[in-house]
């Protein structure tokens, strides 16, 4: 049997292996019965996990595909008649190029703006060891609720992990949270009133947008510059309208991929102290960070800073687990509300990603994937400028770059994004109003992608206008 599998492709490899053996069952004509390859000799064959090999079996099996029986295999399912599985071709309709041009024609888009990695690239091993760890262990850590302020294991990791980005906060203050969204709900809450004004990054994180206009708070759009917020429109809005906060990306900004320059930070803390500010330091992206970077949170010597991060981006969406450091008073405020709207964080979760930092896998994982994205986002510079494509900036890290082509507005973009099987991501969709953008955010690790290279290279030609 052989299996092309693509380790370069952003189609992770359980959802591969899982449509090669559907191809491969019907071009093959196996009868119901027929047996598959073990789990351990397709894994050594095609030189992946057991785990991987599971998987794709396990959907198999609930696709209707195959059949498990206890102790002997995996084999072909019997057809009922008439029925085809899961709206695939029936097997007499699939010959050999029949099948391939049904899955192309149904194959999902390419979300190329969106804001997750591949799952292909996650730390899949890692991830499940650190679970099976913790449901051996403690019974506490599957049953008993967590602790306000989160687990005490978990925020000494946290206490270290900060404290290697000249972070100076103790464990007592630092609150675990269900990610960053989560961090940021809980900051609003506490912070803001229904009419009260607070300043925004623009473009910027649409889900902040939202969740200001659910609460009610008046936004002021400051200008995303290369080297940050953009210091004349910020004083000016300071000295008018004196906003309660400034929420900002310092590193790998969202959606432009920027990062604070040191002597925009500087003065966006003396800003801060001048009017009696607050800044909420959004540094979701900070595992990302390759070589030096500013921080106001490293910076600020008067705790100003409300610094927030999570491990959604790096490790995974669904454990969610975030975390905040403010001063002891607002830190006793926030951990108050985070039990009265959600009883606390998942005890479970916070153990595996406690394991995960305390037995340096998540820190192995994080510097394959800071390498692996560096190299995607050189190349990918490299093909946009080829192509005709402009650049805002060229970040030195993190998951995205801010392109347009110039002269060529977002419909047509679309619709030539669509004819390569691309999804785009708006940039009406990162301003704080919706207004219409030709930037485009892309997400540099689905770059590499052919229908992505087709679309760049489309979309960049003379003829394309």
């Amino acid at each position: 049997m052989h299996i092309p599998l693509d380790r370069d492709s952003a189609t992770p490899l359980v959802q591969q292996l899982t449509q090669h053996l559907q191809t491969w069952i019907t071009q093959q004509r196996l009868r119901p019965g027929a047996r598959l390859p073990s789990i351990r000799t397709l894994a050594r064959d095609q030189c992946v996990s057991a785990s991987c090999v599971i998987e794709a079996y396990d959907r198999l099996v609930a696709s209707g595909w195959l059949e498990a029986r206890h102790g002997t295999g995996f084999f072909v399912a019997e057809r009922k008649p008439g029925l085809a599985l899961d709206d695939e071709p029936t097997w007499g309709e699939a010959g050999d190029g029949s099948w391939r041009q049904f899955r192309e024609g149904h194959e999902e888009l390419l979300k190329l703006g969106c804001g997750w990695l591949p799952i292909a690239w996650r730390a899949h091993e890692e991830l499940a060891q650190a679970i099976r760890q913790v449901s051996r262990g403690n019974p506490q850590d599957l049953f008993d609720y967590c602790p306000p302020l989160g687990l005490a294991s978990l925020r000494q990791q946290l206490h270290k992990r900060l404290a290697r980005l000249d972070i100076a906060a103790g464990p007592e203050r630092i609150l675990t949270t269900q990610g960053a969204s989560h961090a940021l709900d809980l900051l609003v809450r506490t912070l803001l009133r229904p009419g009260d004004t607070v300043l925004v990054e623009n473009p910027g994180y649409y889900n902040l947008y939202n969740l200001l206009r659910q609460h009610q708070v008046r936004m002021l759009p400051v200008p995303r510059t290369v080297e940050g917020p953009c210091l004349a429109t910020l004083e000016q809005m300071l000295a008018e309208h004196r906003p309660r906060c400034l929420f900002v990306n310092s590193l790998y900004h969202n959606p432009t991929g920027t990062s604070l320059t040191p002597k925009v930070a500087y003065r966006l803390l003396e800003l801060a102290r001048e009017h009696d500010l607050r800044i909420v330091e959004d540094d979701i992206y900070a595992d990302f960070q390759e070589g030096p970077a500013t921080r106001l949170a490293t910076l600020d010597s008067e705790q100003r800073v409300i610094y927030l991060a999570s491990f959604s981006k790096t490790l995974s969406s669904s454990l969610r687990v975030g975390y905040l450091v403010a001063d002891a008073p607002l830190l006793a405020r926030l951990a108050e509300l985070k039990m009265v709207t959600g009883i606390g964080n998942s005890r479970f979760a916070e153990q595996v990603v406690g394991q995960m930092l305390a037995n340096g896998s998540y820190r192995k994982s994080t510097q394959r994937l800071r390498l692996r994205l560096g190299q995607h986002m050189a190349r990918l510079q490299g093909q946009l400028e080829q192509f005709g494509w402009e650049v805002m900036c060229e970040p030195y890290g993190g998951m995205f770059v801010w392109a347009r082509v110039p002269g060529l507005g977002y419909a047509r973009l679309e619709q030539l994004a669509l004819e390569h099987a691309v999804l785009l991501t708006p940039g009406s969709a990162f301003d704080y109003q919706g207004a219409p953008s030709e930037w485009l955010r892309i997400n540099v690790a689905f770059g590499q992608d052919s229908r992505a290279q087709a679309f760049f290279q489309h979309a960049g030609r003379p003829s394309a206008r």
